[in-house]
């Protein structure tokens, strides 16, 4: 059942100097402060604006946050969630911010002696609730923007971790390292793709030196990529296949249906051969006669 909360609204505008100050010094020993990532006058206004923002949805919004007038409130705690998750504050600390406000506010009903006992337990007990679906709403958006973050850094060092090498005019390199899921592997194509058009490539190398096990899946995952090259006009060589892998794909019955090679280096020698290159050892350069001037003198 709703509850009137139109006297803590009151309650806290008129006891905003005095419910502000206890509430940030609870922050404070709460060790908001003590990493560095925000500074007290920034703690000062955040608590300030929500305060006034609180005493507004209070007085018109009753005790239901679900009510429109708690939509200003929640938009600013969900500005502060989403900050303090790329600061790198931890959930704690960040549900701190809104249920550290429980005891100033408590204070001040007790303190008022214009409430009966009933009214002063019926509206600590509404604000106790109001509070905690805040708080829990806080803590919602911060994993939310976590999660966010997470995925991004992830697909960042996905991205990171599958460079598209030039060796050559026409001759393109994948130097894979560790596993390939479905989304690596969408990061693969799309960046040997994308190289692919941008270089006009022949050849495509994929290097599987990094990749610890190929299994059916990570077969399948390679395949993808061959057939993407392949639709683009570039053919593919794999390379990097060790002993140990060789014989677990024996095991499996994993057909790659595509030349492969022991080593980058035999994969870049058939991939020169194909677009009509060579490469030959220089014959040894002899001394200039100036240097071989020098030599004798020193020699005597």
């Amino acid at each position: 059942m709703a509850v009137n909360t139109g006297n803590v609204a009151e309650l806290v505008g008129s006891n905003e100097q005095t419910i502000l100050p206890e509430w940030i010094e609870l922050q404070k020993k709460a060790g908001s402060l003590q990493t560095g990532r925000i500074t007290e006058n920034e703690l000062a206004s955040q608590s300030r604006e929500f305060l006034h923002l609180l005493r507004d949805g209070l007085s018109r919004g009753g005790s239901e946050v679900s009510n429109s007038a708690y939509g200003p409130a929640k938009q600013m705690l969900a500005d502060v969630s989403r900050s303090r998750a790329l600061q790198g504050f931890s959930p704690s600390e960040t549900a701190t911010f809104v249920f550290s406000l429980k005891q100033p506010i408590f204070n001040v009903l007790n303190r008022n002696t214009t409430l009966s006992p009933a009214q002063a337990a019926e509206l600590t007990w509404s604000v106790t609730l109001l509070l905690d679906e805040l708080g829990l709403y806080t803590l919602e958006v911060f994993q939310k923007s976590r999660e966010e973050v997470i995925v991004r850094q992830q697909r960042e060092i996905a991205e990171l971790s599958t460079p598209v090498v030039k060796l050559w005019d026409g001759i393109l390199a994948l130097p894979l390292i560790g596993t390939l899921d479905s989304q690596r592997t969408q990061v693969v194509m799309e960046n040997l793709l994308q190289t692919v058009v941008e270089t006009e490539a022949e050849i495509a190398i994929i290097d599987i030196t990094g990749v610890p096990t190929v299994d059916t899946l990570t077969a399948q995952h390679l395949l993808k990529t061959v057939a993407a090259a392949r639709l683009m006009g570039a053919d593919c060589i794999i390379s990097g296949i060790r002993p140990q892998i060789a014989q677990t794909m024996v095991h499996l019955g994993v057909e790659l249906n595509v030349i492969s090679k022991a080593t980058l280096a035999d994969a870049l020698a058939l991939a020169l051969e194909r677009t009509g290159r060579a490469v030959t050892r220089l014959k040894k350069a002899t001394p200039a006669s100036g240097q071989n001037k020098m030599s004798a003198e020193k020699g005597q």
